[in-house]
């Protein structure tokens, strides 16, 4: 932190978290975007939703281009003294490599794809049986 940059605590940039007023902690430092909310591509509740946190898990989740890496640094105001940010578990939900019967669409599916197509032919030779029978009764 001895870059001669402002050092907060955590608590005033938890403050900050409404359009008058927005700061972003990102990698221990903080960002006021109040003049970026309009101008944001995802839109002002996307820097708002991430405002009071740390918020760097959502920044790089979304995968910023180098042009808004470079573009955010106008926007830097200091840094966070990181002995004062409340630690967050990183718990990522993990996708099960388990399949279960009910997940797939599978037998009732497979079933009505199989009836269907024998019940039309079934009703069609029942007409063409009816037809016949009311013909040769003429």
């Amino acid at each position: 932190m001895g870059s001669g940059q402002k050092v907060f605590v955590f608590e005033d940039v938890a403050k900050h978290t409404e359009r008058n007023g927005c700061w972003l902690l990102i990698s221990g430092k903080v960002y006021d975007v109040t003049a970026f909310l309009d101008d944001h591509p995802g839109g002002d509740e996307i820097l708002l939703g991430a405002s009071g946190k740390d918020a760097t898990d959502d920044f790089e989740d979304i995968g910023h281009s180098d042009v808004a890496k470079e573009l955010m640094q106008k926007y830097c105001i200091g840094e966070v003294d990181s002995t004062m940010v409340p630690v967050t578990k990183k718990s990522k939900a993990r996708r099960s490599t388990v399949t279960h019967e009910h997940d797939e669409p599978g037998f009732l599916v497979k079933l009505v794809q199989f009836l269907v197509p024998l019940l039309i032919l079934g009703f069609a030779f029942g007409l063409q049986f009816v037809g016949k029978k009311e013909k040769t009764d003429d």
